[in-house]
This record gives structure tokens, sequence and C-alpha cells, in this order.
């Protein structure tokens, strides 16, 4: 049985793939640090939003999260994100999120930090 940690990334990482900025915002921290790592960090939850606003493309995504792992108020998902541009061109990246929680049980995440590397055809 999955906990509510364990749902909440899930539903954290699909809302990322959907580019729902509302659903978001809502488990974020007003203090998050998210840490791109080899690009930026962005400070503060209205530069994540606003950070998140500008990247809209019209690309969509497709989503496969492989593995959840959580303990206390730190995780860590793993999974591949494919987007499909509007003139069909297609992208996969495969990632590593870490995550840190301000609080065990119904907390926001205050460090998010990504590894992302894009995936090359075989």
């Amino acid at each position: 049985m999955k906990s509510d940690f364990h749902n909440f990334l899930e539903s954290f990482n699909h809302a990322f793939a959907a580019h729902d900025i509302s659903s978001i915002a809502n488990g974020l921290a007003e203090d998050i640090v998210w840490r791109m790592v080899g690009e930026k960090e962005i400070k503060g939850k209205e530069e994540v939003i606003s950070f998140l606003e500008n990247m809209k493309s019209g690309t969509t995504y497709r989503l496969t999260i492989d593995t959840v792992i959580t303990h206390g108020t730190t995780a860590a998902v793993n999974g591949v994100i494919e987007g499909t541009s509007p003139s069909g061109n297609v992208t996969a990246y495969e990632f590593c999120d870490i995550y840190k929680m301000n609080k065990h049980k119904g907390g926001k995440i205050k460090e998010l930090t990504s590894f992302v590397i894009e995936k090359k055809d075989e």
C-alpha cells in the first residue's frame, strides 16, 4: 500500500507533466529552493511559479515513474518524461528528483534537486 507521501509525489510529478501550475504551487513551501543540477537554482515559490509559467511551449508530455523512495521528510523519484512538440518532434529525458519536505506529515516541498539527462536514441 502506498503512503500519502508516495501518492503526493506521484501526483506532483504528474502535475509537472500536465503543466498544472496550480497543483504544483500547492505542493511548494514559500521558501523552496529548486536546484537544477548543472543549470540553475531558483529560490522562492513565486520565482518557481514564474519560471514554470515561462516554460509553456505547447509541448505535451508523457510521464513514466520508475521508482519512488520515501523516508521521513526526504524522498527520491526517478523516471522518464517524453515531450512531443506541436511540430511532432519527440524528446525524452531521464530524471531523478530528490525532495526535502518542511515537515513529516502533510508538508510542503522545501528543497528539490533535479538531475535531468536527455535520453539518446539507442
